[in-house]
């Protein structure tokens, strides 16, 4: 069972699982990974929160979401939005049902505290997250923040009106996905 627990996403096991997201976007983009700044604060209950999945005491997956509210400078983002960051699974431990693991965590945790939708930006390469985001629910928008013009950004919303708001702790080992 994959253990998921809202840590500090600059806590030391966060750290390592986003160091290892950072050397993925390296080998598909070059360059040392993802340079949107990210303030720890952000990730901070009521307005954000990070877990990590665990697999038998090991951290295998990861994930974040921050508040998002309308900004005249960047029209795709409402109020009430949260931004998915730094979702992430090891190598080792895919196809498993984690991402979609966290992902529903993220959801949740987000619905429950006042937020209506989800945003996210991925880039065309990342073909697996592409199909897991759709596969959830997500539908393409137009592009939003830092990458809003590049031509590898995919960004995708979801609404969470109806989401639960209580988190799974736990998923099934063999779960698809």
């Amino acid at each position: 069972m994959l253990e998921l627990r809202r840590v500090p996403i600059d806590h030391p096991d966060a750290r390592q699982l986003i160091n290892g997201l950072f050397a993925f976007y390296g080998e598909v983009y070059g360059g040392e990974g993802d340079a949107t700044p990210v303030d720890v604060a952000e990730f901070s209950p009521p307005r954000g929160a990070f877990y990590v999945g665990y697999l038998d005491g090991e951290p295998v997956a990861c994930g974040g979401w921050r508040a998002r509210d309308h900004d005249p400078a960047d029209p795709q983002v409402r109020d009430g939005d949260a931004e998915i960051k730094r979702m992430y699974v090891a190598p080792g431990h895919r196809g498993r049902g984690f991402a979609r693991a966290v992902l529903t965590a993220l959801e949740e945790s987000a619905a429950a505290a006042g937020r209506t939708r989800a945003i996210l930006e991925t880039g065309s390469p990342q073909t697996a997250a592409i199909r897991l985001y759709e596969a959830a629910g997500y539908t393409r928008i137009p592009g939003f923040g830092r990458y809003r013009r590049s031509p590898l950004s995919r960004c995708f919303a979801k609404l969470l009106v109806g989401a639960r708001t209580s988190v799974s702790a736990e998923v099934p080992r063999s779960g698809a996905g």
